[in-house]
């Protein structure tokens, strides 16, 4: 890692864990079970500025740490550890996302929380995980509370609101 990014990341590690920020607590759901809208916590809007993350700006990333490169995996409702496959902006690839998995909805929904690069403390971030062509959507055999989908990777998306 160069010296700048280094030096900008620890002071982003500062900002992050000084904050004690990980969720903003409960979601709300949807009648279909999916997490209703939810906002982006001021701190994590401010650390992902000074990574110069931007709305929109996207990455690979191994949705289930335990289950990468497989063909099909399993999620279940509640935590995820992901991993970024390649650099998100100042975060490189293998830096480990946190956040919470919800499949009571004809998709997975997948947002992520906290940004842990290697080397470094976790920082607040509000990110999504996104597929086009349905590719989120469960598969017929899942049953209630977890997802069977194909594939392992999906794209992180950086947002400012989960709406």
């Amino acid at each position: 890692m160069p010296t700048t990014q280094a030096l900008l990341l620890s002071s982003i590690v500062l900002l992050g864990t000084s904050s004690g920020c990980t969720t903003t607590g409960a979601v709300a759901l949807r009648p279909d079970g999916t997490p209703g809208p939810q906002e982006c916590p001021a701190k994590a809007l401010e650390v992902m500025r000074y990574l110069k993350l931007r709305v929109g700006d996207a990455s690979l990333a191994e949705l289930d740490a335990n289950q990468i490169d497989a063909r099909r995996i399993t999620l279940y409702d509640g935590p995820i550890e992901s991993i970024l496959k390649d650099d998100l902006g100042t975060l490189e690839a293998t830096t480990r996302l946190y956040g919470q998995v919800w499949t009571s909805g004809p998709q997975v929904v997948i947002r992520w929380y906290e940004a842990h690069p290697p080397d470094s403390d976790k920082v607040p971030i509000c990110a999504v995980a996104r597929l086009s062509r349905d590719q989120m959507r469960k598969l017929p055999e899942s049953k209630p509370g977890m997802a069977i989908l194909d594939g392992s990777v999906a794209a992180a998306y950086i947002v400012d609101a989960f709406r």
